[in-house]
């Protein structure tokens, strides 16, 4: 039985998982979506009842019925490196990759289904509460005097984009952002806008989860620090204990958002509280293990090569 890996070629964070499992003699295979067609060639058929496909690449074969287990990783969007590029194409090589793959019997870290819905940062913000996380005073909104008020009333606010893509990523430019009351606020008509109570923090932490492993990871900030992204003081990463309270609260999110991964951001304050910032459900955690020594990567290629039920 063979894991199955889709990402990009430059993925350092996929690159520790397959060198684990190779030394464990567990088959593993790689591949980009963005190959399909081309590099990647596919094909499946039902036949009275029974499903038998196989993808083909590099030379090798790899059979949809002996897979174990579907890491969606990184995986580039299909057809992007077609020559004949397009978005009927692109669509096509969607439906029949991902269509397929939900019909073998693999389990999945995470199945995108799942995954789509857990990017939606309201829906993530409503969950969070719902499971027993501190959730900072959080609006979405295209009204300017809505905004305004806000402000009023919390005076302290960040800015962030709604989608949580990566500011690296264009076309969000827009790092987390502080600022004031007195704002001009007029620009939020023109697109929908995340305004929330900034958190004086102490520390921030990162929480990896693997199903019901947990790693946690402290770094000291500074009380005018806002995104650890962007000014980072240098400090390390350290193991940190789990509280019973948010083990429980993260226990409550993957059960409810149906993830078998998950990399959760938290904002320490000075009176120890754990503000939950957001769930990124194919977050990095290899600068966490260099740092820390946790053994996340060995812990997801456990998941991965287990032989349970999905």
């Amino acid at each position: 039985m063979t894991v199955l890996i889709l990402t990009c070629p430059e993925d350092v964070t996929a690159d520790m998982v397959v060198s684990v499992l190779n030394d464990q003699g567990v088959p593993v295979v790689r591949l980009d979506p963005a190959d399909l067609p081309g590099e990647v060639a596919m094909s499946a058929e039902y036949v009275k009842g029974d499903f038998d496909g196989h993808l083909s690449f590099g030379g090798r074969v790899l059979s949809m019925s002996g897979l174990r287990s579907i890491w969606v990783r990184r995986p580039g969007t299909p057809a992007a490196h077609s020559a004949d590029r397009s978005t009927w194409l692109t669509a096509e090589s969607q439906q029949a990759l991902y269509g397929t793959l939900y019909s073998t019997r693999a389990r999945w870290m995470n199945h995108p289904v799942a995954a789509a819905q857990a990017r939606y940062k309201p829906w993530q913000l409503r969950v969070a509460h719902a499971s027993g996380f501190a959730v900072p005073p959080t609006v979405i909104t295209t009204y300017p005097k809505i905004a305004r008020e806000f402000a009023a009333e919390h005076r302290d606010l960040v800015v962030k984009p709604v989608s949580g893509t990566h500011p690296a990523d264009p076309p969000m430019a827009l790092p987390t952002t502080r600022i004031g009351p007195d704002a001009d606020f007029a620009g939020v008509a023109a697109a929908p806008t995340l305004l929330q109570r900034w958190v004086p923090k102490r520390a921030d932490i990162r929480l990896t989860c693997v199903g019901d492993e947990m790693f946690a990871a402290r770094k000291s900030s500074g009380p005018e620090q806002v995104d650890i992204r962007f000014d980072d003081d240098g400090g390390a990463w350290e193991p940190h204990e789990v509280p019973a309270r948010i083990a429980e609260a993260v226990r409550s999110y993957l059960h409810a958002t149906q993830l078998a991964y998950g990399a959760f951001d938290f904002a320490v304050d000075e009176d120890g509280t754990w503000w939950f910032l957001e769930c990124n459900q194919g977050g990095q955690f290899g600068f966490i293990q260099l740092e820390t020594g946790q053994p996340i990567a060995e812990a997801v290629a456990a998941r991965l090569a287990s032989t349970s039920a999905p």
